[in-house]
Parts: C-alpha cells; sequence; structure tokens
C-alpha cells in the first residue's frame, strides 16, 4: 500500500475523529459538570457500547460488498460528506457564518441541565446521563462512518482505526488535564483540511469505482488534496465581505 495513501487515511480520520471528540466531550463535561460524572459516566459508556454494536454490524456488511462497486458508493458518500465540511468551513473562513465556540456551546448544555434540575431532581439526573449518550451517539456515529469509509474501499481500516484512536486518546487527556471545554482548538481550520482531505478521498474512490486510472496511482490523491485547498481556500477568500471606501461592508 502506498505510503501517501496510507498517511492521507491516518491524517483524514485523525482530524475528522479529534472536531467530533471535541464536540462530544464538551456535551458530556457539560453533563458531568451540573450533575456530577456518574450519569455523565453511564451515558458515555451506554453511547460507546452501541457504537461497537453499529461497528461490529456494519463492518461485516460493508466489507461483503464487491469492491469496485464499494468504491464508488464510498467515494460519492466521502465526496457529499466532504463537501458538506467544506461548505460550512469556507463560509465560517469568509466570516458569512459565525465560528463554532465550544465556550458557547457548554455554557448552553450546562444552562439546559441546570434549568431542568430547578424542576426535577430525578428527571435532571436521568436527563445528563441522556444527554452525555447523545453526544457520544451522534457523533460517534460520524467518525465510525468516516473510518469505514476512507478505509473500506482500500483496505484501509485499520490506519483510520488508528487515526481515530489517535484523536480520541489526545482529546482525553488534554480534557482530563485542562477539565474544560477545548475552545482554543482551531477547528474551523481543521474542519477545511477534513473537507479538503474527504472530498479528495471521495474523488479517487468514485474514480476506481467508475474504472478510471489515475495517473500515477496514489500519488494523484496529493493532487486532488492540493486542487481542493487551493479552491477551498480561494473561495473563502472571494466570499470575504467587500468594505467600501467608507468603511461600510459590502456583501
Amino acid at each position: 500500500m502506498n505510503w501517501a495513501t496510507t498517511a492521507s487515511a491516518i491524517g483524514s480520520a485523525f482530524l475528522a475523529s479529534f472536531v467530533e471528540v471535541v464536540e462530544a466531550f464538551t456535551i458530556v463535561l457539560a453533563a458531568s459538570t451540573v450533575r456530577g460524572w456518574k450519569p455523565a459516566l453511564a451515558g458515555t459508556l451506554a453511547g460507546l457500547a452501541l457504537l461497537v454494536v453499529l461497528v461490529l454490524a456494519l463492518g461485516p456488511l460493508i466489507l461483503s460488498v464487491p469492491l469496485q462497486s464499494l468504491q464508488l458508493v464510498v467515494g460519492v458518500l466521502l465526496l457529499l460528506f466532504g463537501m458538506r465540511w467544506l461548505r460550512k468551513a469556507i463560509l465560517r473562513s469568509a466570516g458569512i457564518i459565525p465560528l463554532h465556540d465550544e465556550e458557547h456551546a457548554f455554557a448552553e448544555q450546562t444552562g439546559r441541565l441546570r434549568a431542568e434540575a430547578v424542576h426535577a431532581e430525578r428527571r435532571a439526573t436521568y436527563l445528563a446521563g441522556a444527554t452525555a449518550f447523545k453526544g457520544v451517539v451522534l457523533e460517534g456515529i460520524e467518525v465510525v462512518f468516516i473510518v469505514l469509509a476512507v478505509g473500506a474501499g482500500r483496505g484501509l481500516v485499520g490506519a483510520a482505526s488508528l487515526g481515530a484512536a489517535l484523536a480520541c486518546a489526545v482529546v482525553l487527556l488534554a480534557g482530563a488535564v485542562l477539565r474544560k471545554p477545548l475552545s482554543r482548538v482551531p477547528e474551523n481550520a481543521m474542519k477545511l483540511a477534513v473537507g479538503v482531505m474527504l472530498s479528495s478521498f471521495g474523488v479517487f474512490f468514485a474514480g476506481e469505482g467508475l474504472g478510471a486510472a489515475w495517473p500515477g496511482e496514489d500519488l494523484s490523491l496529493l493532487g486532488l488534496v492540493l486542487l481542493f485547498a487551493l479552491v477551498a481556500l480561494g473561495t473563502a477568500r472571494l466570499a470575504e465581505p467587500k468594505k467600501s471606501s467608507a468603511g461600510a461592508i459590502v456583501q
């Protein structure tokens, strides 16, 4: 297996998983801050158990699909997934929509849980656990999809899993040390990078699924990454609101 493809798979899975795990950590931390670690940990473990079941169920099913058909389907899905990340990252880079704020998300989650705690003690404890469960499952499903999609078409499930595992380890270690939302993570830049890499993998896999012969084989993936990066950065620059001579912003 070409080193460039393997490194791209590890990098894509790491960056995408890092972003999702940071968001899940923020939700779990909010639940634990309001109701303690017991319901938050219970919800987290239940969410992880459900994700394991999904992986065990979907993994063999995906691997049973003929390789060329799998590459085409995975390529299209990765391209759609990557373009969604790119769109949001470009709009945020251009200042059209606000940047995602982990501090604000943390405050919003804790405020909602504390409001519930005022009305019913038992219900608030259950809600804290359910909030942690939902956060882990929703963000975890995206991680599972990325790992399977990036790895399944080229025998890179192990490499993609390694990238995801490293992301989880880094976030959990930083969270355990800081015990607060990881608000200084350059999340939008990471989302832009993830969008570029997933879109590149998507085009590459879809091309292989259609029987296309890429020039340079796996090395052409680096060219796709460069192309998507240049287009994304250029689009973000062009989408920035212009200022008039009087200093007013012109949309």
